[in-house]
């Protein structure tokens, strides 16, 4: 039986025809497709929102909207930093730890509601522009921060699926998980079963 996600994958590259950019082989393909499918869960419970709605209450308790919002795009910023160094040629660990800074996220949070959209439609863009830039190779390298913590790149796409789908429903903005694709939410049970209780680190 055909995968449909490689039936999927074979029809865009089809229509989008030579010169398109793809993932490599390597990539881990329906991880990338669950962070994928998860911006566009999360942008479309962000546009749903008026300005003033995002100073209204998270379901996270103390944090508003607007808090979400921002971790979610420094979150992306993160990640993108991850693979930016995966495929740099220094050697040894990264600057810094692989990490949202709770201050950047307070902040930015404190901004005018456009400067926060701005935050998240760019920082997505931008991460999915690293992740389609890592050549096969690089996609089983794995990075340390200054902190010494580990993270594979393999990891990055479910660690952003994950922040995208716990915290779009975090938002309290009529998302739901029966929005998810098949086998995430059940990934997401195995990973937490319970409701997070707080922002999600990397």
């Amino acid at each position: 039986m055909t995968d449909p996600l490689e039936a999927a994958r074979a029809e865009l590259r089809r229509r989008q025809g030579a010169g398109a950019r793809y993932d490599a082989a390597t990539a881990p393909a329906r991880t990338l497709a669950w962070a994928r499918q998860g911006t566009a869960f999360f942008a479309r419970l962000l546009n749903g929102l008026d300005d003033g709605d995002l100073d209204a209450p998270s379901a996270i308790p103390g944090v508003t909207r607007r808090q979400i919002v921002a971790h979610v795009g420094y979150h992306a910023r993160a990640l993108s930093g991850i693979a930016a160094w995966a495929r740099g040629s220094a050697a040894g660990p990264m600057p810094g730890r692989a990490a949202v800074d709770p201050d950047d996220v307070s902040r930015k949070a404190s901004q005018p509601a456009r400067a926060l959209r701005h935050l998240f439609a760019h920082s997505a863009i931008h991460l999915d522009v690293e992740w389609r830039d890592l050549e096969a190779p690089q996609w089983e390298r794995a990075v340390e921060d200054a902190a010494g913590r580990r993270i594979a790149l393999a990891d990055t796409p479910w660690l952003r699926a994950r922040a995208l789908w716990r915290h779009g429903l975090d938002l309290r903005a009529g998302g739901r998980i029966a929005d998810a694709p098949p086998g995430l939410a059940e990934a997401l049970a195995r990973d937490r079963p319970a409701p997070s209780p707080a922002l999600l680190d990397l």
